[in-house]
């Protein structure tokens, strides 16, 4: 590096240095404009850089004191220059990561410690470069340096992993596997003892004090019962408008699902005991005892509180060599030891797109030792399960949600010491089960809901084998009639230009959708049946409603389709948003994204009246002019909080920003007591060719106090 680059690095150095300790001293009052939120994101891109480079640059300081290398003007100066280059590209990522930080769902005493880690990185390794040149720097004092850098960059990674991540991301493939330790059924509490260990085991990594993502905590009944930004967790009695069970019943590829893709998921089982919990209104400090004995909820309880392989049983087999264990542990599958002494082991194989046969035949150096394995919906074939009948030993089996059919089953039937098997959401039928059961002679406790077999159809199995426990759903008492949830829609976006194929879907299989466009309500006679071929091109209000024999029909899901033809080519924002709710600045009106009920959802760009008076502003410009007839805008409305509509929406258009016209205007009815919901006013006027647009919401002020106004989308036609 020469003489003018190395002096113009210094000073971006200096600056640096007291632009990072003004971030890291004020952060709590940063407000971070839009564009520069894309910077703060290249964070996570950009760390890696400065960790392989400062070490490099440490190490060849320390080595720059042996004879030869001292002298060595070329190595004196590389080793100079690369220490600037990685203090200036730490510098870089301290200033990412602090913008980063002001985004949403980063909090707690982990992202404070990573804070003050990286920027105490950057500021020794500033240091280190000032000082190395003096008389008194030495080998030592060189070596020192490196191992205190060493040091902190470990610590800055542990912290930076845990905000990622979770706090027990290394080990939580692992630990999920794990079955909490039993406790007496006489003081066993439903939340604490059956539902809080599957929130540990699978949502606390990343729902904690810690890392509060989606400013949710779910390390107690407190946050469980306080909920996030995007609302209340959960309904109590109602599991179709509950958003724990939105979220997991969403498709693996969702952004939205949960747990992310690639994290071990929620078994068939802890799923029916999350939605059994909210639909029996038991609350937080129920005993398990005090649900009636066939209650569904108490039946599962027990049989996880109490699970068929006692952990201390004396298994007549020899203990796995734990090198071969240690190799069989992949990414996705892991293999753990069922309690501490015990020879027996649990096998867990997740992430549906990387699996293979060849991770069950991988297993056959364990095969005499696997007594647990859980393939929780995987595609495993029929053929897949000759494979699974070579584990001997096995005494649990999950298969919820795999392909496997009745045809399949014959392979289990070798498994004599199975007891307990899982088989929800699969396609097997009532007489191909009956068969096999007859063979499975050891088994205690089968899971068979969300199949093809009717509700008359397993109080006929249960009369035919009084020893075992059908776990059949999700009603008071596993054989009354039910209730279905909602249809649910699959489109990333109900926004759309000129036209979209409408796609819904339900979590149960076997469940016939039927819709209006009209307006009406589905009935299970006249509307018709969704077929995966309905495409719309205009606003359109969709009524859906699922039926399936045997069940009690679904509430009607409704669903606004709204059409935005024109997006313009670049937008400007006139007057300032809410610091506290930006979205995605000007590009929030035309980004397709609709926010849900709830000031904090993310999509709503925040606007309030008053004495601080902001009108909502923008100016959009087309490189091609347009012929525009319809303008229309999407609202929130909330009577009880003070969010109203706005008080006038003004459109404006012409050639260019110096030529425009008034072209319509709306004016909203102001809301009714206690409304609750999400509004579209559209206006229509005759077509006019612009190029500029601008448009004025003015919020809503009365003489008590002033509205919120809550803008998510517009909409050119």
């Amino acid at each position: 590096m020469n003489a003018k680059l190395t002096q113009a690095g210094e000073r971006i150095l200096i600056i640096f240095n007291i632009f990072i300790l003004f971030l890291v001293l004020f952060t709590n009052k940063l407000v971070l404009p839009y564009w520069l939120q894309p910077a703060g994101r290249l964070h996570t891109l950009v760390l890696h850089f400065p960790i392989v480079i400062l070490l490099l640059a440490l190490g060849m300081d320390f080595f720059r004191f042996r004879p030869g290398n001292n002298a060595n003007t070329f190595y004196t100066n590389f080793s100079r220059s690369l220490l600037l280059t990685g203090t200036l590209l730490a510098g870089i990522t301290v200033i990412m990561g602090l913008f980063l930080s002001r985004e949403e769902g980063y909090t707690g005493d982990t992202l404070l410690w990573h804070k003050w880690m990286g920027a105490a990185l950057f500021f020794i390794a500033s240091l280190i470069y000032w000082l190395r040149n003096k008389k008194w720097y030495n080998m030592r004092i060189a070596g020192v340096n490196a191992l205190i850098v060493a040091g902190v960059l470990i610590m800055t990674g542990h912290y930076g992993a845990a905000l990622t991540h979770g706090d027990n991301f290394i080990m939580q493939p692992i630990t999920a596997t794990f079955t909490k330790a039993t406790v007496p059924l006489e003081t066993a509490v439903i939340f604490a003892d059956v539902i809080q260990p599957i929130l540990e085991r699978k949502c606390v990594s990343c729902h904690n004090m810690h890392k509060l993502k989606g400013e949710l905590a779910l390390t107690d009944s407190i946050g469980v019962m306080k909920g996030g930004k995007s609302g209340k967790l959960f309904v109590p009695g109602n599991t179709a408008i509950s958003l724990l069970l939105e979220r997991v019943h969403l498709s693996l590829d969702e952004e939205k699902h949960m747990p992310p893709s690639g994290k071990p998921q929620l078994t068939g089982e802890e799923i029916a005991l999350l939605s059994l919990w909210i639909n029996e209104e038991t609350g937080f400090n129920k005993k398990v005892i005090a649900l009636t004995v066939n209650d569904s909820l108490r039946l599962m309880a027990t049989a996880l509180l109490y699970p068929v392989i006692d952990s201390s049983a004396i298994f007549g087999f020899p203990a796995a060599d734990e090198k071969t264990i240690t190799k069989l542990n992949t990414n996705y599958r892991t293999i753990a030891h069922f309690a501490k002494q015990s020879p027996a082991l649990d096998v867990n194989i997740y992430n549906r797109d990387a699996y293979s046969i060849k991770q069950l035949e991988e297993l056959i150096e364990i095969k005499k030792q696997v007594v647990s394995l859980n393939l929780n919906k995987l595609p495993v074939k029929d053929a897949d399960l000759k494979s699974i009948s070579q584990f001997e030993n096995l005494r649990r089996l999950d298969l919820n949600f795999s392909d496997v059919t009745d045809n399949g089953l014959n392979a289990l039937t070798s498994l004599k010491n199975l007891h307990t098997l899982s088989l929800s959401g699969t396609r097997i039928t009532y007489n191909g089960l009956k068969e096999k059961l007859v063979a499975l002679r050891k088994l205690k406790t089968i899971s068979i809901w969300n199949t093809g077999i009717s509700v008359q159809e397993i109080i006929a199995l249960q009369h035919a084998f009084k020893d075992i426990t059908f776990i059949a759903g999700f009603s008071n008492d596993g054989m009354d009639t039910l209730k279905l949830n909602s249809p649910q829609v699959k489109n990333n976006t109900l926004v759309f230009g000129e036209n979209i194929a409408v796609l819904l879907r339900h979590p149960i299989r076997g469940v016939e959708i039927r819709y209006t466009l009209d307006g009406t309500e589905p009935d299970s006679i006249h509307a018709p049946i969704f077929e995966n071929n309905t495409i719309i091109s205009k606003n359109t209000k969709i009524k859906a409603k699922a039926y399936k024999a045997g069940w009690f029909s679904s509430d009607i899901a409704e669903f606004d389709f709204l059409k935005n033809t024109f997006i313009p080519d670049s937008v400007r924002l006139l007057y300032p948003l809410n610091g506290n709710h930006q979205a995605e600045g000007a590009n929030t009106f035309f980004d397709t994204r609709l926010g849900a009920m709830g000031a904090n959802n993310p999509a709503w760009a925040n606007f309030w009246a008053g004495s601080r008076s902001n009108d909502l502003g923008l100016v959009a410009f087309f490189n091609k002019p347009i012929t525009l007839s319809s303008f229309g805008l999407h609202f929130m409305v909330e009577e009880e909080t003070g969010i109203y509509p706005p008080d006038i929406v003004e459109i404006w258009g012409g050639e260019n920003e110096k030529q425009l016209k008034l072209i319509a205007s709306i004016k909203p009815p102001l809301p009714k007591k206690k409304d609750k919901l999400l509004k579209t006013m559209e206006v229509s006027f005759k077509p006019l060719t612009v190029s500029c647009l601008k448009i004025i919401a003015k919020p809503h002020v009365d003489k008590k106090d002033r509205k919120l106004l809550l803008v998510d989308e517009m909409f050119l036609n």
